[in-house]
């Protein structure tokens, strides 16, 4: 992404930092009795009974205070004509549950579609009684469009309690359809953290600390978190030096002792490469199609090399960094494809000349734009450019819906046999800026709806994204990378590399807040 700086506002500063996730997720209800058993779901769909039915045949309804009543069918399912219902005018806890027994031991996964209009101390799926931990997944605010989640778990002695969960305020509610129970295994292979700004940060005074508030290496507290991917962009030859070869590979060592994966993004300019502009690095400025093709060939080979060469091989590789419009305009423009599939063809044989084990990731923004992947990608396709990875950018305050992402990756991973990659995404844990720069997103009137400014907002975001990858089908649901959890209020790190005094607009989007702590959405790096 390009993080430019918008037109300045007069801003308020923002109250005290919400409370942290963790008072989000309650303490599960109480273990509720055994339902009659069968060892496959019964009324899976809530079409058994008619609408206003409490307790669904074959589910049970628990409420500690007696609140059944907030758990009914209705009218309005995801693919039938009716769907399990929670909500009161009061406030209230409950949970539908169905017991399974006679299951084979092994991992199973339970998959559903989902909507929430948001506003719970909690509201989620979960696998308990199952013989191991239990397991959960949250629901995320979707008030119109359903969302698939799913949630694994081990079955050990044969049963398992199917378990549907709210601890609600007066008029919270959630809708839960067309649930299924199958052998399998779910999880996100990357939870990865965009480094591209941190050697900057740190050479200019920058200083990274736990949440307990112990000063240390960022690239360790976020690997402890739960990282295990670091990413880092390559600029050919930037004005103030930073993210070309060298500095990438000094991050990298950083990056692989820590045990982590690495991933390279490759800008194939000076400056920042995105829909809006993907500028020619100055040195290629004259040069002509086939010199281009040389050019990216030889800088795509010289940093894969001398990484090899200091023993950080790249795990992937981006051939390009959002690339919806091409590469090196305007030869590498999506208006002549044939010259844009050579470019990149170009690329990921250097790439692969280099390991030929590098996954190769192609990646567009506006991961949301279902008619813009089609598009792309089929080009691709026929000018015969071979990748791994389809990798996106996803801003929900710029990119839509949540729904409108699971739909695409849907898509695109089962129509070209792809794993997806959310390689971009980040939200806001406070609006006020800590520099004199404003932020990017600094109005409430541009957040999500349902995920507040907030580091419980920001904790929730990244979480129903990770669980939004998580259910893509077929396990080609990859993982996520927040981009740049280090940015941080430094004085000379900002947003232009050739103007020291321009500042950040980032700050309030970091893993770490304005007392250099971490925050506590980086938990959900240890997603399972």
């Amino acid at each position: 992404m390009h993080p430019a700086p918008l037109r300045s506002r007069v801003r308020l500063r923002a109250a005290a930092v919400a409370a942290a996730l963790g008072a989000l997720l309650l303490a599960p209800l109480p273990a509720a009795p055994r339902a009659e058993a069968a060892a496959t779901l019964t009324n899976a769909g809530f079409e058994s009974d008619a609408a206003g039915t409490a307790t669904p045949a074959g589910w049970s309804t628990y409420s500690a205070a007696g609140q059944n009543a907030a758990s009914f069918t209705e009218a309005g399912g995801h693919s039938g004509g009716y769907r399990l219902s929670h909500w009161s005018a009061s406030a209230y806890k409950v949970e539908t549950y169905q017991y399974l027994s006679g299951l084979t031991d092994g991992t199973y996964t339970l998959s559903a579609w989902v909507r929430s209009g948001g506003g719970q101390n909690a509201a989620y799926l979960a696998l308990r009684n199952c013989g191991s931990a239990e397991q959960r997944t949250d629901l995320p605010v979707t008030t119109s469009s359903w969302i698939r989640i799913v949630t694994s778990v081990k079955v050990v002695g044969g049963g398992c309690t199917i378990s549907v969960n709210s601890d609600a305020r007066a008029g919270n509610w959630l809708n839960v359809d067309d649930l299924t129970f199958t052998s399998g295994t779910t999880g996100l292979a990357v939870k990865g953290v965009d480094l591209s700004t941190l050697k900057k940060s740190e050479d200019l005074g920058g200083t990274y600390r736990t949440s307990a508030g112990t000063t240390g290496d960022p690239v360790a507290i976020l690997k402890n978190a739960g990282a295990n991917y670091g990413r880092l962009k390559v600029w050919v030859n930037p004005a103030d030096g930073y993210n070309d070869k060298a500095r990438v590979l000094a991050t990298a060592k950083r990056i692989k002792a820590q045990g982590m994966k690495l991933l390279v993004d490759f800008h194939y300019s000076d400056i920042w490469a995105d829909p809006g502009a993907q500028s020619k690095p100055a040195a290629w400025a004259g040069h002509s199609y086939s010199q281009l093709t040389t050019d990216v060939y030889n800088h795509t080979y010289d940093v894969l090399n001398a990484l090899k060469a200091q023993g950080t091989t790249a795990d992937m590789v981006q051939i390009g960094n959002e690339i919806n419009t091409g590469m090196l305009w305007p030869e590498g423009s999506t208006s002549n494809w044939s010259q844009l599939g050579g470019l990149l063809k170009s690329g990921i044989s250097a790439a692969k000349a280099v390991s030929s084990t590098t996954q190769i990731a192609l990646h567009l923004a506006h991961g949301g734009d279902n008619a813009l992947y089609r598009s792309w990608f089929d080009n691709a396709r026929a000018q015969g450019v071979s990748y791994d990875v389809i990798a996106l950018s996803f801003y929900g305050y710029w990119h839509g819906a949540l729904a409108s992402l699971q739909a695409n990756m849907d898509d695109v991973s089962a129509r070209y046999g792809k794993k997806v990659l959310v390689v971009e995404t980040a939200y806001p844990f406070r609006l006020d800026s800590e520099d004199s720069h404003e932020n990017i997103i600094d109005l409430s009137s541009e957040l999500v709806s349902g995920y507040p400014a907030s580091p419980a907002g920001q904790s929730a975001w990244l979480r129903d994204i990770m669980n939004v990858v998580e259910a893509v089908p077929s396990g080609r649901g990859l993982g996520v990378v927040y981009w740049e959890p280090a940015w941080t209020a430094v004085t000379g790190n900002g947003w232009d590399p050739a103007d020291p005094s321009s500042g950040n607009g980032w700050e309030n989007q970091a893993l770490f807040d304005y007392d250099s702590r971490l925050l506590p959405a980086a938990s959900w790096l240890a997603h399972r």
